[in-house]
């Protein structure tokens, strides 16, 4: 790295590819005017957006710090700031971000800032990191031994991440984390918005058409009229549950989604419970997601299809608003069983690229091939 001259700092967004990425270019827009007015110095900055799997076949804070090193050191930048939408570990705690005020590196995990308002969470953590780093540095007797806390924009922020010092042998000189239950809910939800479970909804194209197909025979059928004529509303509730429930473990175990580490140790099984929880929350609002469409599509296939005077002559009940929705909601459980059996037709890949991010799925298929490496030898 080098120190630009006539006060420009040039700092360089390496994002893994995807959504990362995508945040990072949007966030480059804005970012050189907000540093500046920002910054107490006066600097100018120079964005730059560089997208590359820098997080590939490794999540260990320690070894990306030096590949953010190493990347930077070839390169005319000031300052890398690394994006992954990874979670991070560092001695049992979730790591929020990683600073090196001697190199200027500051690698952030994107799911430590919670579900929401990421761009703006992102593109805030971001801003404050890169003022840490370009603020004065300490000299002389004033200089702060490695790992001490440092003033810093973080350190002040309403949220549940506290600072603490890195080991003296990694790269980072500060490292701030986040901890307790409402951290775990943070790091929980980013892992979920990281999956976008709503991309499970085309991913599922052969499941998908078999639960249409399903509700669509089911609705023309006098014996489900008859049912769900007959069905009280908790039944109807214990109908969806239990058919949600059926096709969410189905797609987990069938594509092999649950999580299995092959460490025994306490923070590889609180891992494994992080990243399983996530699992089941991407898959469960993606399935739940399609059972609302399922309905919504049902509602209006017996509003087109069904005869008011057949219907009555089949189940001496006239047909009325109520009997159209507990019809509809009827068929969509029926129509999710059906999904979950066409579902299997669907390729492991498929289900894994509709579920998860690229770099979880790059890290699953990793943990899997290592167990596989295992099992050989």
């Amino acid at each position: 790295m080098r120190t630009s001259p006539q006060d420009v700092t040039v700092v360089a967004l390496l994002a893994d590819p995807d959504a990362p990425t995508e945040i990072a270019h949007r966030m480059a827009r804005v970012l050189s005017t907000r540093l500046a007015d920002k910054s107490p110095q006066e600097r100018r900055f120079e964005v730059t957006v560089v997208s590359e799997p820098f997080t590939a076949g490794t999540e260990d804070p320690h070894t990306l710090m030096r590949r953010i090193k190493d990347r930077g050191s070839a390169e005319d930048w000031d300052i890398v700031v690394a994006l992954t939408d990874l979670p991070l570990h560092s001695h049992g705690r979730r790591l929020v971000v990683d600073l090196s005020h001697e190199h200027g590196l500051a690698l952030l995990s994107l799911p430590s800032l919670g579900g929401l308002r990421l761009q703006t969470r992102a593109r805030r953590a971001v801003e404050e990191a890169v003022l840490a780093l370009t603020g004065p540095k300490d000299s002389g007797a004033g200089e702060r031994p490695r790992g001490e806390r440092r003033p810093s924009p973080l350190a002040h922020r309403l949220t549940p991440v506290r600072p603490g010092g890195a080991g003296e042998e990694e790269t980072a000189d500060l490292r701030y984390v986040v901890g307790g239950p409402r951290g775990y809910l943070r790091v929980l939800a980013g892992m979920v918005r990281a999956n976008r479970p709503w991309r499970l909804v085309p991913g599922l194209s052969k499941a998908l058409a078999a639960a249409l197909a399903t509700g669509a025979v089911a609705t023309v059928n006098s014996t489900v009229w008859s049912l769900a004529e007959a069905l009280s509303t908790p039944r109807l509730v214990i109908a969806m549950v239990g058919s949600v429930a059926l096709m969410i473990g189905w797609l987990i175990v069938d594509a092999e989604l649950w999580h299995r580490s092959a460490e025994g140790s306490p923070e590889a099984r609180q891992r494994a419970r992080l990243y399983n929880t996530s699992t089941v929350l991407t898959v469960g609002i993606g399935v739940l997601v399609c059972y609302g469409g399922l309905l919504l599509i049902n509602v209006v296939w017996a509003l087109f299809i069904l005869n008011d005077q057949v219907f009555a002559s089949l189940t001496r009940e006239p047909l009325d608003a109520t009997d159209y929705w507990t019809l509809s909601w009827f068929v969509a459980s029926t129509a999710t069983v059906g999904g979950a059996l066409g579902s299997g037709l669907e390729s492991d890949e498929a289900i894994r690229a509709a579920a998860y991010s690229k770099r979880e799925q790059e890290r699953r298929q990793m943990a899997q091939d290592d167990r596989g490496d295992q099992r050989v030898t």
